[in-house]
C-alpha cells in the first residue's frame, strides 16, 4: 500500500462506510428516543463501549492467562486475570472462567466438562420460564443429552419442588438445572441442592437474569448450594455481551475450563473480556447496590400498574427486574402486541405463559424488565406512567393515532433522560 492508504487504513474511521454508519447511527436513534422494555438487554456504561471496542480486537490468545499457545499475551493476561479476579470478589467464589463468547456458551461448556453424551439433565421446561441452552430439542443440548423437564404449579405458577423431586427419584439425573429466562420469582437454591445429593446429580444454577440482583445480596445467592453457577455478564449486570461460569470446588477445575476450551470454543474474545472487566469493575461500586434495588422497586411498580389495568401478571409479582404478562384481558397475542408497542416507542418481546395454549409464534404474554429504563435514571413514576402508555397502547393497538400520542409521550420522557 502507498502511504496515503497506510494512512486511510489506520485512522478512517466510520465515515469511511456510510452504509454501515447510516445503520449504527439508526441504532442510537432508536435507543435513545425509544424505552428498552426487553429483558435480555441494558445499557452499557461509555467505560464499557470504549474497553469492548479498544485494540485488543487485534490480539489473538487460546488457553488461560499465564499459559497461553500464543506469544505476545502479557498485557492479554493482565486484561483476563483481571476479569477473573473481579468475578470472584464480586460473587465471593474462588474459580471463574470469563471466556464464553454468551451465556449459552457457558452452558454448553459446563454440559461438556462434567456431562458425558446421552446422561439425563433435569431442566426448566422452556414453554414454563425455562430457557432454550438448558435442552430445547432444537438445540445442540437437546439433541445430545436426555432431557427431563419439571415445569411449575397450574395453581401457584410456582416451581413444584415436590414435583422436582419425584423426577428427579424417577430419571436419576446426572445434573439437575435450576433458573430460566422468564421465570420472575425467587428460586429455593438449597432445597434443589438436597434434591441433587440425594439422588447424585450435578446442580448448575444459570443465573443470567439476576446476576446483578444476586452480587447485591437482594436476590438468593447460589453459589454457597450448586456445584456450579453459569450467567451472562449483561442484562442485569450493564456489561459487555458474553458469559462466565463459577464455581468453588477446584476437583472442577481442570473439567470446566476444558469444556470452555478446547470443548465449545477456540480463541478469547479478548476485547469482549475486557468489556467484562469493565462492568465487573463498576458492579464491585457502592452505587451499583442502589442500582439493582431501584430495578426491583421499578419492577414491581410496572407489575402494579399493568394489574391495576386489569392485566395479569403470571405468578400474581415478581422478586427480579422482570414479569410476565398474560395478554387473555385484551384479547390479544404476544406478537400483536409487541409489534403495537414497538411503533410506540416501547421495545419489548413476545413470550409463552406457563400452561399457554398458543405457540410461541403468536404466544399469550409479554415479557417485560426494568433493568435498562432503571439504567437510564428512570424511577417509579416514570414506571407507572410506562404502564398506563402500555395499556392505552393495548386498548387501541390498532388506531394511529393513539400510537403517535403514546410514541411523543415515550420522546418527551426519554428526552428528560438522555443517553450517550
Amino acid at each position: 500500500m502507498t502511504p496515503t492508504l497506510y494512512h486511510r487504513y489506520f485512522s478512517s474511521g466510520l465515515s469511511a462506510d456510510p452504509e454501515l454508519a447510516s445503520a449504527i447511527a439508526g441504532e442510537l436513534r432508536r435507543q435513545q428516543d425509544g424505552v428498552e422494555l426487553i429483558a435480555s438487554e441494558n445499557i452499557v456504561s461509555r467505560l464499557v463501549l470504549e474497553a469492548q471496542g479498544s485494540i485488543l480486537t487485534n490480539k489473538t490468545v487460546e488457553g488461560l492467562p499465564y499459559a497461553r499457545y500464543y506469544g505476545g499475551a502479557q498485557f492479554a493476561d493482565r486484561v483476563e486475570a483481571l476479569a477473573i479476579e473481579r468475578a470472584k470478589k464480586l460473587f465471593n467464589c474462588h474459580f471463574a472462567n470469563v471466556q464464553p463468547h454468551s451465556g449459552s456458551n457457558a452452558n454448553a461448556a459446563v454440559f461438556l466438562g462434567l456431562l458425558k453424551l446421552g446422561e439425563t439433565i433435569l431442566s426448566m421446561n422452556v414453554a414454563a420460564g425455562g430457557h432454550i441452552s438448558h435442552g430445547h430439542p432444537a438445540t445442540l443440548t437437546g439433541r445430545d443429552y436426555k432431557i427431563v423437564a419439571y415445569g411449575v404449579s397450574r395453581e401457584t405458577e410456582l416451581i413444584d419442588l415436590d414435583e422436582i423431586r419425584d423426577l428427579a427419584r424417577r430419571e436419576r439425573p446426572r445434573m439437575m438445572i435450576a433458573g430460566g429466562s422468564a421465570y420472575p420469582r425467587a428460586i429455593n437454591f438449597a432445597a434443589m441442592r438436597a434434591i441433587a445429593d440425594e439422588v447424585g446429580a450435578y446442580l448448575l444454577v444459570d443465573m443470567a437474569h439476576v446476576a446483578g440482583l444476586v452480587a447485591t445480596g437482594l436476590y438468593p445467592d447460589p453459589l454457597p448450594h450448586a456445584h456450579v453457577v453459569t450467567t451472562t455478564t449483561y442484562k442485569s449486570l450493564r456489561g459487555a455481551r458474553g458469559g462466565m461460569v463459577l464455581w468453588n470446588d477446584e476437583a472442577l477445575s481442570n473439567r470446566i475450563n476444558a469444556g470452555v476450551f478446547p470443548g465449545v470454543q477456540g480463541s478469547v474474545l479478548l476485547h469482549g473480556v475486557a468489556g467484562k472487566a469493565a462492568c465487573l469493575g463498576e458492579a464491585l461500586r457502592p452505587e451499583f447496590a442502589a442500582y439493582n434495588r431501584a430495578v426491583i422497586d421499578n419492577a414491581r411498580a410496572l407489575a402494579r400498574a399493568l394489574a391495576d389495568a386489569g392485566l395479569r401478571i403470571v405468578s400474581g409479582g415478581t422478586d427480579t427486574g422482570l414479569m410476565l404478562v398474560d395478554l387473555a384481558a385484551r384479547g390479544l397475542t404476544g406478537d400483536v402486541a409487541a409489534k403495537a408497542l414497538e411503533r410506540a416507542g416501547l421495545a419489548v418481546n413476545k413470550n409463552m405463559i406457563p400452561f399457554d395454549p398458543r405457540p410461541p409464534e403468536a404466544p399469550s404474554g409479554l415479557r417485560l424488565s426494568s433493568n435498562a429504563g432503571t439504567t437510564r435514571g428512570f424511577g417509579v413514576a416514570e414506571f407507572e406512567a410506562i404502564g398506563g402508555w402500555i395499556d392505552r397502547v393495548l386498548k387501541r393497538h390498532d388506531d394511529d393515532s393513539t400510537i403517535a400520542a403514546v410514541r411523543n409521550d415515550v420522546a418527551a420522557l426519554c428526552a428528560k433522560h438522555p443517553i450517550y
